[in-house]
């Protein structure tokens, strides 16, 4: 048996628990995602997002014969990025390829935040947060609170607008949110830049 060949599909790094979660939820629905079953691990960086943009290829340097794929996620806003998220994801991989990744990993700067991927329009997400028939309806509370603009879907400032949310009905965050909101919200719904090209990569990779 050849050592040195990958015996793993994919590992992906992530920033955070709340990242983890929203991966694992997502990964975990391969027909969902439109690609085959996929052997992955999921690990954290320590630093957080600027750990994962600045020092992710070190980090991973030591799984490039363990994995055939890997992605790099993290906050853009969190990062210390100054350059704009498609050019901070492509120094990234520059790097990553460097170290012996070739052409056989990606980075996802999520704008602003991973926050952002929760917003969706789906009749679940309400239900899962927590609010539930509340009166008024969430988009409504969004609006009143300024979180939210009439005709926009999703609030500029995603992060603050869930923990406004939350502190309303007195719900603690939880990285469980994420998991389940991934789990259950159809992964088509969500047309926020950096979700799409985590599918499309997948999709690339991973094809049915």
């Amino acid at each position: 048996m050849n050592q040195t060949a990958p015996h793993k599909d994919l590992v992906v790094l992530v920033a955070d628990s709340d990242m983890q979660a929203a991966v694992r939820g997502a990964l975990g629905r391969p027909q969902a995602l439109r690609v085959r079953d996929i052997i992955f691990d999921i690990r954290r960086h320590p630093g957080r997002d600027p750990g994962c943009r600045v020092y992710s290829a070190q980090f991973l340097k030591q799984f490039t014969s363990s994995y055939e794929h890997a992605i790099v996620m993290f906050d853009w806003e969190g990062s210390g990025a100054t350059a704009s998220a498609q050019d901070t994801e492509e120094s990234v991989e520059r790097e990553l390829s460097k170290t012996g990744w070739s052409n056989r990993a990606v980075a996802v700067a999520i704008e602003p935040e991973l926050e952002a991927w929760i917003w969706s329009d789906s009749p679940h997400v309400k239900k899962i947060l927590g609010w539930g028939k509340k009166k008024p309806a969430l988009r409504c509370w969004l609006e009143q609170n300024g979180f939210l603009k009439a005709n926009h879907v999703k609030p500029p400032r995603p992060k603050e607008a869930l923990e406004a949310m939350l502190y309303e009905i007195k719900r603690p965050r939880s990285s469980a949110l994420f998991d389940k909101i991934a789990k259950k919200v159809s992964l088509d719904r969500c047309d926020d830049r950096a979700f799409l090209k985590f599918k499309k990569t997948l999709q690339s990779w991973f094809p049915l």
